[in-house]
């Protein structure tokens, strides 16, 4: 039984197993982005030819994988074209994630990505590693605490495995600087992913949609709607399934309703600005309340009492 499986059967799996069901169709992103994924393609279809029959597998050792790097803002169409390449090869995909890698068990973690590459390699599935940044972060110079002695451990074991990996493994990162410099020579293939413009964003906003079974009222725009709102496709994804909730509130029967212009609109405005809720402080400029700052001037003014306090109490006894 693999590490995979005993930790399903715990409760807690490593990766998440997707059978392929969207593919280059359903992938909109720029122009720059497309050619590099066609061409991470290509590489995966002449490995054979490369490695076995031009016989550079025997001059280069540990390079019969494929290792890539999805690198880009939240939203922009990372895990979609890992499943979309994923679906090409006729592959599944395992989808990784550092929660589920984690565990408090010393050791236990570096076991855990090591069990990830087993279970792919005998599925012969496509991994894929989830905001890689938070497993293949820099490593510590500084090895003065327990948790930084293991997080390196981890990313050693890691590089390790994507070296002897055969198969593709894809790494996606949100903040790519965070990356530990190691993998840059061992990924063959960075790739960026950029905030669509206004072309992709209206092919984006269609995508979302049924061709047939989605009812559109009249006044639908989606050129408006991609010059009107610079977003990514995971917003718009967002903001077409509150603007169908949206939709379905209005008064009639469901038969007769449909999803208006207005409803894309307030949809994208509920998800612009939920983002603005979640990115506010209480401690912003001009936003903090009354209470809590009369409250810090009263801890303040406390504060300095006790050590005006403390220091005359200080010089008494320095005089006596």
């Amino acid at each position: 039984m693999s590490d995979s499986w005993r930790d399903l059967i715990f409760g807690r799996p490593l990766f998440e197993t997707i059978e392929p069901r969207r593919t280059f169709e359903d992938v909109v992103l720029p122009p720059a982005t497309m050619d590099a994924i066609r061409q991470a393609l290509a590489m995966i279809r002449k490995q054979d030819l490369i490695f076995e029959t031009w016989g550079l597998a025997e001059r280069h050792r540990g390079t019969a994988g494929l290792a890539f790097h999805f690198a880009g803002p939240p939203g922009t169409g990372k895990t979609i074209a890992a499943e979309a390449i994923a679906a090409t090869l006729g592959r599944r995909l395992l989808v990784v994630r550092y929660a589920e890698l984690e565990s408090r068990w010393v050791g236990q973690t570096q076991k855990h990505v090591a069990a990830v590459f087993r279970d792919a390699v005998k599925a012969d599935a496509v991994l894929f590693f989830d905001e890689a940044d938070a497993i293949a972060a820099r490593r510590f110079t500084g090895l003065s605490q327990g948790y930084e002695r293991e997080a390196n451990a981890v990313v050693n074991v890691l590089l390790n495995e994507v070296e002897r990996f055969p198969g593709v493994v894809i790494f996606a990162t949100n903040l790519a600087a965070n990356l530990d410099p190691a993998f840059e020579r061992r990924i063959r293939t960075h790739i960026r992913f950029d905030l669509p413009g206004p072309v992709e964003r209206e092919k984006i906003w269609r995508a979302q949609l049924h061709a047939t079974k989605t009812p559109l009222a009249p006044d639908v725009d989606f050129k408006l709607l991609a010059d009107r709102y610079p977003r990514s496709g995971g917003d718009i994804k967002n903001a077409v399934l509150k603007a169908a909730q949206l939709a379905t509130f209005e008064p009639g029967p469901d038969s007769g309703k449909v999803i208006h212009q207005r409803h894309f609109v307030a949809g994208m405005e509920d998800v612009m600005g939920a983002q603005s809720v979640m990115a506010q402080s209480l401690y912003e400029a001009g936003n903090v309340p009354a209470q809590v700052a009369a409250t810090e001037r009263q801890i303040l003014l406390v504060s300095v009492g006790a050590l005006v306090t403390a220091i005359a109490a200080l010089v008494v006894a320095l005089l006596r």
